[in-house]
């Protein structure tokens, strides 16, 4: 199939010349007076330049999907073009036009031949196909080792997770919607994501990525529909989102540092989380995270750092969350190093200090509404409490705060409720 072209036609007028660009022979006329100045060479010079950014552009190959065989019927697997983009020689553009097309696996895996960057234009719904045994990686959608890339259009993702979510479990993981694997200088905007099977979103292994305007939605019954979830990922800024899952809105795991969470609006769910923590031997200290300016309605916790007992020996520092407000929270504000650690009884050996909950305001249906339950092996230190006011909605009457193994405790002021004692 022969790809198609950019059409437009770009025209650089200086005093003594004309550029004309044409795609179909990439043209290009001087025309200039034999009496031209040395320093207007300069200027010829430039134009050059100018004229081949310009070609370059033009070059572009568009990969409307519908032109690689994608039948747009919500049946057929219509992932071909997203390879073919990948592969080919030119700067690349997929487009995904209006209208429903079903994608079974996609895996753009290896560096793309296509110069950066590449262009993902996802302007219509992709639907998943529903049955999760179809995902041999438990991935619906993965690109891995591309960097430069840019995937936006305001389209949708739909997992179609519905039929699937009866059988996820912490033994039988269902497959995350996308996956953003080993990569570098990712820009992810304006799209939606819808009933994933498991969850929503992954980062991992990556650097210099920033989402935005993104809207994540599932039932908050579906079962680990996180809606985006960090991994050794690195300088990532998730702002201007709206997320309401089954789970936590945004988790922050393992190796994750130099992290912006900004203009957030969260619920229903699990909440803002870093963690959980600590669950495998091989995981890394995380550090350098901010939620700033977020509102959470309706979930389960609000600010909230988890860890595993029995962890391995590592950190999570210098995290802050600030000018927040809670609607209807059940726990605002927890540190919790019990996480799902009835039947292990050795204590966790994750070091959380350093924690800043600042300007923090709202409902709970909590009477706890600050809980910081820390490790007894190793206390929490360094934990700041400014300007924190809650007031008790629902069944609850009055707030309270409660601390277990927690040293360095500041408060300053306003404080409903007060500062724990340990």
């Amino acid at each position: 199939m022969n790809p198609t072209y950019n059409t437009t036609m770009a025209q650089t007028r200086h005093d003594n010349f004309t550029i004309i660009m044409r795609n179909d022979s990439c043209a290009l006329r001087m025309r200039y007076e034999l009496t031209t100045t040395w320093h207007k060479l300069f200027d010829i010079i430039n134009a050059i330049a100018v004229a081949g950014e310009q070609r370059r552009l033009l070059a572009e190959t568009v990969y409307d999907i519908t032109k690689y065989g994608a039948k747009g019927d919500g049946k057929t697997d219509d992932a071909m073009a997203f390879r073919a983009g990948c592969e080919g020689k030119t700067p690349a553009k997929i487009v995904v036009p209006p209208g429903k097309f079903m994608m079974g696996e996609v895996i753009l895996s290896g560096k793309c031949d296509a110069p950066p960057p590449l262009i993902i234009d996802i302007q219509g719904t992709i639907l998943a196909n529903p049955d999760p045994s179809a995902y041999s990686n438990k991935m619906w959608i993965l690109l891995e080792h591309i960097d430069n890339v840019k995937i936006s259009g305001g389209g949708t993702l739909n997992g179609q997770g519905a039929n699937a979510w009866k059988y996820a479990g912490e033994a039988n993981r269902m497959p995350v919607s996308f996956t953003f694997q080993s990569s570098s200088n990712g820009d992810i905007s304006n799209l939606n994501f819808v009933d994933a099977m498991g969850f929503h979103s992954k980062l991992i292994d990556s650097i210099n990525i920033k989402l935005s305007k993104m809207t994540i939605t599932a039932p908050d019954e579906s079962p680990n529909t996180d809606g985006i979830h960090l991994s050794n990922a690195t300088n990532v800024e998730i702002i201007d989102s709206v997320i309401g899952t089954g789970d936590d809105c945004i988790s922050i795991g393992t190796g994750s540092k130099n992290i912006l969470v900004k203009n957030l609006k969260c619920g229903p769910g699990h909440g803002l989380a870093v963690g959980s923590l600590g669950k495998r031997p091989d995981e890394l200290s995380v550090g350098n995270i901010t939620f700033s300016s977020c509102t959470l309605t309706g979930t389960t916790n609000g600010a909230r750092v988890k860890s595993y007992h029995k962890s391995p020996v590592l950190t999570a520092t210098n995290i802050v969350f600030e000018d927040l407000t809670m609607n209807n929270v059940k726990n605002p504000i927890i540190i919790d190093q019990h996480y799902f650690s009835k039947t292990q009884p050795e204590q966790s050996s994750v070091k959380i200090s350093d924690v800043h909950f600042r300007r923090i305001k709202g409902t709970t249906i909590s009477e706890i509404a600050v809980l910081l339950n820390c490790s007894k092996k190793v206390p929490c230190s360094n934990i700041e409490l400014a300007d924190i006011d809650l007031k008790p909605t629902g069944e609850a009457k009055t707030v309270s705060s409660a601390c277990e193994s927690a040293v360095g405790i500041k408060g300053s002021g306003v404080l409903n409720p007060p500062v724990p004692k340990c």
